[in-house]
């Protein structure tokens, strides 16, 4: 069942949706060759609560860590370990925070140094996609249009858009309905309302859509091993409109990288 949320519970989940941005600014900050993933989760873990707020995917459904860091063919929920990230690599880190009981969940895929160019256009692609999901995440349009619209994208460019897993709705629970896949036909699928609040969250692979899973449990990884790239935002529909509830300003603070991608779902 799709919950419908007040203007004062979108708020609140603003609140958490920006927390989770603000410490994605905090890890891009730190973010370079030669650190571990283990130490960026624990500059996130005490970040998060230092706000105020509970690490949102540390304990869900078992998971070990506060944040996903998911590097090059990784494509989701990768276990931060002891291994240097190295000049060249590509690294999701999907981020959750639990405050005044609502969830943000909030992702950004980093470069590390110097990355191919066929890796940068990934990258780019996927994040534009995110944009193309979010514009269609509207009062009378359906789950399909999103879908769509992220998967003629990133097609055109013959990559492949992950099946397995969605993005879905947010609230007091981390996952609520509607799921939100990366792919489908206009018209179908459940219809938005205003007050719905969902993660949009494209999962494009360089090659195959097909992945598999690590031994550990957790980790997805692409089939054939090229590098995959994931973005996603916290939107709500307010006034029939898209409103992006998570920002990635933070981020490009500390990248130095300016950019008006958000303006058009601010209100």
């Amino acid at each position: 069942m799709i919950k419908i949320k007040t203007l004062e519970e979108i708020e609140l989940m603003r609140e958490s949706a920006l927390i989770v941005s603000k410490t994605l600014g905090e890890v891009a900050k730190a973010i370079k060759p030669g650190v571990t993933t283990l130490q960026l989760d624990k500059i996130a873990e005490e970040y998060i609560r230092d706000l105020g707020a509970i690490p949102g995917f540390l304990g869900l459904y078992d998971f070990p860590n506060t944040l996903c860091m998911s590097p090059n063919e990784q494509v989701v929920h990768g276990i931060p370990n002891n291994t240097p990230l190295k000049e060249g690599d590509i690294i999701s880190v999907d981020c959750g925070a639990l405050k005044n009981g609502f969830y943000g969940d909030h992702a950004y895929t980093f470069e590390i140094g110097e990355v191919a160019e066929e890796t940068k256009k990934l990258l780019r692609i996927t994040k534009e996609s995110l944009y193309a999901g979010i514009k269609e995440f509207r009062a009378g349009n359906r789950v399909g249009d999103v879908g769509f619209a992220i998967q003629n994208y990133t097609e055109k460019h013959g990559y492949g858009v992950v099946r397995e897993l969605v993005g879905h709705g947010l609230g007091k629970e981390m996952h609520e309905d509607p799921e939100m896949p990366n792919y489908g036909r206009r018209g179908r699928g459940k219809k938005f309302k205003e007050g719905m609040v969902v993660a949009i969250e494209p999962m494009i692979n360089l090659g195959t859509h097909q992945i598999k899973q690590f031994s550990d449990g957790w980790t997805i990884k692409t089939v054939d091993l090229k590098p995959s790239a994931h973005f996603e935002h916290d939107v709500a529909i307010v006034s029939g409109k898209p409103e992006l509830l998570s920002t990635f300003q933070y981020v490009y603070d500390a990248l130095g990288i300016v950019s008006d991608e958000e303006d058009e779902f601010r209100q």
